[in-house]
């Protein structure tokens, strides 16, 4: 079995994942963990973080706190304030092309360019999430009956993409060719930017939390089921009239995250049980990484090789896996 070298934590881990070659948790807390060699702690919120992801772009965790700020904080554990939306919480955050950062906050999203200018798309109701596409500075923001589009450095109206129910969580496919939202039904929906086509993902017996493109951008993995669930997305319609795979079943224990791997068909899977197990696409062969805990994972995160893998959970036990051990 990995070994695997273990960390407490005295609340909920966010986010795990690495900055550089160091393992990082964010805390339900606002602090952010360094634990490695001896813990460092960043305050990067007073109240309580309410989101926390890796900025692939810039290399750096981007954060949201209910003190309705947003920070940056690097691999050498330094932090810096990139926006702020006054009392209102900031909801959910992503990093973009060229250093540049999109928020939420009630009922309107926020690009923050890399010199500073700020630019802000008012919404009718709640702004859920936000991402941007790989390439151009493209925003999509998650709401209410759908999803809209912007091109974050002119005034032109959105493109909106509409589909019935409340959409929590959005995200473009690598190779910007579609468009996925969580829906708070267990369900997922996307669309094909290049026509509009709608793609219904559904079939789940749980809301889904957790989501990873694979290496290549083939398939998308999911949570929300006693099997991790992978569609395909390689074809040119997606994953419409196309099996998923289903890897890892473990009965009718639920698979709550899930962490494809960086640079092969491998997919980390987190239990509600707090076990964990890596599953190859190819062969649903099986490896146990950790044998469970007091209570579910809620996040994991790979270093840049594959080698380790960190993860979290939600009573604050959290650890990293070396998986060539």
């Amino acid at each position: 079995m990995p070994q695997v070298v273990p960390y407490e934590f005295d609340n909920h881990v966010e986010t795990a994942l690495f900055l550089g070659d160091a393992p990082v948790f964010a805390l339900s807390d606002g602090t952010i963990r360094f634990p490695a060699g001896g813990e460092r702690v960043v305050e990067a919120h007073k109240g309580g973080l309410v989101t926390a992801r890796f900025d692939a772009f810039s290399n750096r965790l981007l954060t949201g706190g209910e003190d309705g700020r947003v920070t940056a904080v690097l691999p050498d554990a330094t932090s810096s304030e990139l926006g702020s939306a006054g009392r209102k919480w900031i909801t959910a955050v992503a990093g973009g092309p060229g250093g540049a950062v999109g928020f939420a906050a009630g009922r309107s999203a926020f690009v923050r360019e890399a010199k500073g200018a700020v630019r802000e798309f008012a919404h009718p109701r709640t702004v859920e999430d936000v991402a941007f596409a790989p390439k151009g500075l493209r925003l999509a923001t998650a709401r209410y009956d759908g999803a809209n589009l912007f091109f974050a450095g002119t005034d032109a109206k959105p493109q909106e993409l509409d589909w019935k129910g409340a959409h929590t969580d959005v995200f473009f496919s690598p190779d910007g060719r579609f468009l996925v939202t969580v829906m708070q039904e267990n369900a997922l929906h996307g669309w094909r930017l290049e026509d509009g086509k709608h793609m219904r993902m559904t079939g789940y017996p749980a809301k889904v939390k957790s989501w990873s493109w694979s290496a290549k951008g083939k398939f998308l993995a999911t949570s929300g089921a006693p099997a991790a669930i992978l569609w395909p997305f390689s074809a040119k319609d997606g994953p419409m009239n196309k099996a998923p795979l289903e890897l890892g079943t473990r009965g009718d224990t639920m698979v709550v995250s899930v962490a494809c791997h960086p640079t092969d068909d491998i997919v980390a899977i987190g239990y509600a049980d707090g076990m964990v197990l890596a599953v190859r696409f190819a062969d649903s062969k099986e490896a146990l990484l950790r044998r469970g805990g007091s209570s579910a994972v809620r996040t994991m995160g790979w270093d840049k090789a594959g080698r380790f893998l960190a993860f979290g959970t939600e009573s604050g036990e959290a650890g990293v896996v070396d998986i060539a051990a």
